[in-house]
């Protein structure tokens, strides 16, 4: 790993599998980083700061005047995850209106890894300004991971075994 890299920035949108992110947490503490976790507004419907800091070993940033990354966030590894429709799409635009799209899209723009773990259903899979953000974005550099089928043939984020892989490998490159 390189030795610059120390934090993970944890980016949550509001994707119904927000609901995995405790489990997500825990998976990424195997990598022996600092981990940071940032809700855009939409996922605090689906998942609370206060579940979520029942989750040890992690630290929920909720300001732009939080210590854990003033003056600036420091360079690390950003997981976008789960990534819904909304979110793929402004990281595309570079629209970085809060804080968790923020930091995201200044690491896109420092060349810093970033991994995204889409989570959208079909139909939203299959809309072109889907398809033109995630080209753009892999274009760029970004790692995407293309939602998977489930038991019941419904599109949802992949699993987060993998997740961890591609962040274990970008951390490698």
């Amino acid at each position: 790993m390189p030795s610059e890299v120390e934090t993970i920035y944890l980016t949550v949108s509001g994707a119904g599998t927000a609901r995995r992110v405790p489990e997500l947490i825990r998976a990424l503490l195997t990598l022996d980083l600092r981990i940071i976790t940032l809700l855009t507004p939409n996922a605090q419907q689906i998942v609370s700061p206060r579940e979520l800091a029942l989750v040890p070993g992690h630290r929920i940033v909720e300001s732009y005047f939080d210590d854990a990354i003033l003056p600036r966030p420091a360079d690390g590894l950003v997981v976008v995850a789960p990534c819904s429709f909304t979110t793929l799409n402004k990281l595309a635009q570079g629209i970085a209106d809060t804080l968790p799209l923020s930091i995201a899209s200044e690491a896109i723009g420092r060349g810093n890894p970033v991994v995204v773990a889409c989570s959208l259903n079909d139909p939203l899979w299959q809309h072109p300004r889907a398809q033109t953000s995630v080209a753009e974005l892999r274009s760029w550099g970004v790692r995407v991971l293309d939602p998977v089928g489930d038991e019941r043939g419904y599109l949802t984020m992949t699993d987060t075994a993998t997740i961890v892989a591609q962040c274990r490998d970008a951390l490698h490159r």
